[in-house]
């Protein structure tokens, strides 16, 4: 197998022998994803132990079948494999979808919800052994090594510069983001990282959160400190009282700096996944320009 785990209930290694039983007849009741790799392949190394953590995680949602190609090369054959990783989903007895390279983590959740699965939820998850979550330091060496194993993968690239980003290192992040081909450049996670980094550029040299409240507190109409205000409470994860600064230098001096709290807003909504708060927001914000 790719890392150190052995077989368990969730994974298990996949042979020709046993193919028939083991992953199609058994994908009639659970989805079965097929890892095929082999021992020389990095990035396999790399895509492994993440999809044997998820399989755990999802509790039985699916099994993991680990192929290693050198050893059943019929089976490599079968499925068409022209490089590796390549991780196929078999459910009902037929292949529904796949994808090739080691993608990252969230990347491999997306596709497995896209299919109906879910992670274990409640007292079923309490069960399911603890994982030491990912910091963005360890996603770093984790995609810098996936791209050194296939350095033509632009996508890797882009994850990069998320990872980077994630890890506060801004500049890293823009000369990855900059560095993209034109086909990712307009890629949905490259325009909300594009806003991110102009949000965090904006608070180089800033003053603290404190210090930027207590500016606030008593000045409450010191734009500059509630601007810079806002831009921490958005980073920090505070958004609704990050666009709240914003929305009240609008209704107070919407022409501050050329329109700059409304620019703040625009950027904000394009790093943000919840419809419901940026709609709300959105027509709180046209109701004071318009």
């Amino acid at each position: 197998m790719s890392s150190a785990q052995t077989p368990g209930k969730h994974v298990f290694d996949a042979t020709t022998a046993g193919f028939e039983n083991d992953v199609i007849n058994a994908s009639l009741d659970t989805p079965i994803l097929v890892d095929l790799w082999a021992e020389w392949c990095g990035p396999c190394k790399t895509l492994g132990p993440i999809l044997e953590k998820l399989a755990v995680e999802y509790g039985g949602a699916f099994r993991l079948a680990k192929i290693d190609v050198e050893a059943e090369q019929q089976l490599a054959a079968m499925f068409g494999v022209r490089s590796i990783p390549t991780v196929v989903l078999i459910s009902g007895g037929q292949v529904v979808d796949g994808f090739a390279g080691a993608l990252p983590e969230g990347e491999i959740r997306k596709f497995l919800a896209k299919h109906g699965l879910e992670p274990l939820d409640g007292e079923a998850a309490a069960e399911a052994p603890a994982t030491t979550a990912e910091t963005p330091e360890e996603a770093i060496n984790r995609i810098q090594q996936a791209i050194a194993g296939e350095p033509d993968r632009a996508e890797l690239k882009l994850d990069l510069a998320l990872a980077l980003m994630r890890a506060g290192q801004v500049e890293p992040a823009q000369a990855e983001l900059d560095a993209l081909p034109a086909n990712l450049a307009t890629d949905a996670r490259a325009v909300r990282l594009r806003s991110q980094l102009e949000l965090a550029r904006a608070l180089a040299g800033a003053p603290s959160m404190e210090a930027l409240r207590a500016r606030v507190q008593s000045d409450d109409a010191d734009w500059e400190a509630r601007d810079l205000l806002g831009v921490r409470l958005l980073i920090e994860g505070e958004v609704a009282a990050g666009l709240d600064q914003f929305l009240d230098i609008l209704k107070r001096q919407r022409d501050w700096q050329d329109g700059q709290a409304k620019k703040r807003m625009l950027a904000a909504f394009a790093t943000l996944d919840d419809a419901e708060l940026v709609g709300s927001y959105r027509r709180k914000m046209a109701s004071l320009l318009f």
